[in-house]
């Protein structure tokens, strides 16, 4: 993934002015926001930097990104990250990083190949662990477990038991980290990707699945970075 401190002083700089417009009205309740195309040549910034920032406010419960349709603001009540005042201590996020940047090599492709191999019985699993996601909001050891569950069960059906197996031991090994970063950013992230990444999965749409699973461990690092 590379150094991404530039790109971080510019989304920081982008949050800064998306959060302004929101909680202005500027931008009001129920309106969509501008295009990235108007965005970024009014901005002077990349796509990437202005994703990040989005992002940032979708997980935050401030914006909803409608594939197809584009972003609208739903909240103009815009609330800290769970975590408050803690912070990744440089060790953390060393951890961290490394963790994302092995699933980003794994996990979306496992996605793309359980669409191919998908059944009733496995979605059934995904869409028992999903729901165990909205019912535990606010309850760190049970989300994070659901959570867990959700990615091995995508995993176990890609029918490569390599991929099965390291990803078991990646989890199990660093089951600290998941826990840091869902008591930083809360759950409203996890929730949103799941759901994304469950219908694609459920349509068959293994390269959907695959954007989705690529953009949900991007925007984790990303929203860390943007908080660090």
């Amino acid at each position: 993934m590379g150094d991404h401190s530039g790109k971080v002083n510019v989304t920081n700089q982008v949050v800064s002015y998306i959060g302004e417009h929101i909680q202005s009205g500027a931008w009001p309740v129920g309106e969509k926001i501008p295009s990235e195309n108007q965005l970024t040549e009014q901005l002077g910034v990349s796509r990437a930097s202005l994703r990040a920032a989005i992002r940032h406010f979708v997980g935050l419960g401030a914006l909803d990104s409608i594939h197809g349709k584009g972003t609208f603001v739903i909240s103009d009540q815009i609330q800290p990250m769970q975590g408050g005042s803690s912070r990744f201590t440089p060790e953390d996020f060393r951890d961290i990083q490394k963790v994302l940047e092995f699933r980003w090599l794994i996990e979306p492709e496992a996605c793309y190949m359980a669409a191919q191999r998908a059944d009733a019985q496995m979605l059934a699993r995904l869409r028992q662990h999903l729901n165990s996601l909205v019912e535990h909001v606010g309850d760190q050891e049970a989300f994070v477990q659901a959570d867990i569950a959700f990615h091995l069960e995508i995993c176990r059906q890609t029918g490569n038991p390599l991929i099965l197996k390291s990803m078991q031991m990646v989890y199990q090994e660093n089951r600290k980290d998941f826990d840091l970063i869902n008591e930083q950013f809360g759950y409203k992230d996890g929730v949103y990707y799941h759901t994304l990444i469950y219908k694609a999965l459920e349509d068959g749409n293994g390269e959907l699945a695959r954007d989705y699973m690529q953009e949900h461990l991007r925007q984790a690092l990303d929203r860390m970075e943007i908080e660090d």
